[in-house]
């Protein structure tokens, strides 16, 4: 099977640049969907880096919009964009034979003009971020259009679209009713290397401190991620009289005091290069739980990570976070609304029931194995288009 592969950037380039400064867990989503579907059987022809080309008048644009109507205008969106895009995309595969293309966005195959089957393999239709992630939140009314212009031709002209969980699938289904037949689900995978095996799980868990609590925090945005719940749940239960401290990577807590002793604050970590891997290996090896009590997220990459490490995961049951985390088996999801004190009753019950513990870290180990990983996730995929090519 012969793959057309589109990207944005190079993704077989592994130097940082200001792209994957902004987006690396992307750039990682996307690098590790071509290194697990290119095998002996399968050959990919990468169909980038493309070219960003007429920014000048889109760019204004947004200065505009930000300016008089204190809204937000996402200028990629513009026609102007995607249209070109499609062009270039054109070219290129107007030199190759291949039997199907694939893109991890939706934005580069909606004005896409092409002979062969299309898929998608996405954590979201555009509709699924609107007034649920920040950034879009408060957009312009073109913007909107825009981006729900785009989710209508891409999905039109796609042979199969495929979703990392449940909930972008059902709100991409009941939003543009799109035949239920035509739309898989497969989780993403984590976006860190692991040869790790069941014996090296139960050592890690065996070199933890039973008469403490390690919790880990990854991500860049604090407040969406609901950092605040978590470092309210390590204040609580140390007043309990757990000891318990908080580690978080990727963001600086937004905190109107001076940090407690207990809050350990480390930059952002760059798992591409030696370093910053050996570091997040570390952090995750001596963490108890990742703690990640998001406001909203589609299928963050981090949980699949942690749970390579046999961590287990305290989460929301918000987006597509329940299709990643199943409760008793790999972590726990909390309601929105759950109060701190319901984290704190949880974390306590399983740390001084350390067995209890020692149960739910080798689960969620087994998960990471048999579903949360990027080689089950690729040979999932490729069935699909080898299904739907024959």
């Amino acid at each position: 099977m012969k793959i057309a592969y589109i990207t944005e950037f190079d993704v077989k380039n592994k130097v940082r640049s200001s792209w994957r400064k902004n987006q690396l867990g992307h750039w990682g989503c996307c690098y590790y969907i071509a290194k697990y579907l290119e095998d002996e059987n399968t050959t990919l022809h990468y169909l980038g880096p493309l070219l960003q080309n007429n920014t000048l008048i889109p760019k204004l644009k947004r200065r505009l919009y930000n300016w008089f109507t204190n809204k937000l205008y996402h200028f990629w969106a513009e026609p102007i964009f995607t249209k070109d895009y499609a062009r270039q995309i054109e070219d290129k595969l107007s030199n190759i034979n291949v039997d199907v293309v694939l893109c991890p966005d939706i934005n580069f195959v909606s004005y896409l003009k092409c002979d062969r089957p299309i898929v998608i393999w996405v954590d979201s239709a555009y509709v699924g971020y609107l007034n649920f992630y920040p950034d879009y939140t408060k957009l312009c009314r073109e913007s909107i259009n825009h981006l729900i212009k785009m989710d209508k031709l891409a999905f039109k002209k796609c042979q199969a679209i495929i979703f990392s969980s449940e909930w972008a699938a059902s709100t991409a289904i009941q939003t543009y009713q799109i035949a239920p037949a035509k739309v898989k689900v497969v989780p993403f995978g984590a976006n860190i290397e692991c040869n790790r095996t069941v014996d090296d799980i139960k050592s890690i868990v065996e070199a933890k401190p039973s008469s403490k609590c390690n919790l880990l925090f990854i991500g860049s945005n604090w407040e969406r991620k609901g950092g605040d719940v978590a470092l309210a749940v390590t204040k609580i239960l140390n007043s309990m009289g757990l000891d318990t401290q908080l580690t978080v990577v990727g963001c600086k807590p937004t905190i109107d005091e001076p940090l407690p002793k207990f809050l350990k604050v480390i930059g952002a970590l760059d798992t591409f290069t030696s370093a910053g891997l050996n570091k997040i290996n570390q952090l995750f090896a001596e963490s108890h739980f990742l703690i990640l009590p998001s406001k909203a997220d589609c299928t963050p990459h981090v949980l699949a990570e942690a749970n390579s490490f046999g961590v287990p995961c305290l989460t929301t049951n918000v987006g597509g976070i329940p299709t990643m985390i199943r409760d008793r088996l790999n972590g726990k999801t909390f309601a929105l609304d759950a109060s701190n004190s319901e984290y704190c009753d949880y974390i306590s019950s399983i740390i001084t029931n350390y067995s209890e513990y020692k149960r739910l870290a080798l689960s969620s180990f087994n998960e990471y194995q048999i579903r949360l990983n990027w080689f089950v996730a690729c040979q999932e995929v490729k069935k699909i288009l080898v299904d739907m090519i024959l």
